[in-house]
């Protein structure tokens, strides 16, 4: 079951999908704001406090080109 939130950066809706726990990492779809799950009742989502983001964040749209040409 999916629950929709909004994304606290570009105010866009966001379905979340799986076992929601307090502190889990999203990435927005919509502007790749690096977001937490801050509240369960309702489901509430702040910006990720970078001291704790071990790459355990969800995004399935995550792009791993490493073709950059600057």
């Amino acid at each position: 079951m999916a629950i929709t939130t909004e994304c606290p950066s570009c105010e866009e809706n966001i379905s979340l999908h799986g076992k929601l726990e307090l502190g889990k990492k999203i990435r927005c779809p919509h502007c790749d704001a690096d977001l937490e799950v801050v509240g369960l009742s309702p489901v509430e989502l702040d910006w990720a406090d970078y001291d704790d983001w071990d790459d355990e964040w969800d995004d399935d749209d995550e792009d791993d080109d490493d073709d950059d040409d600057w």
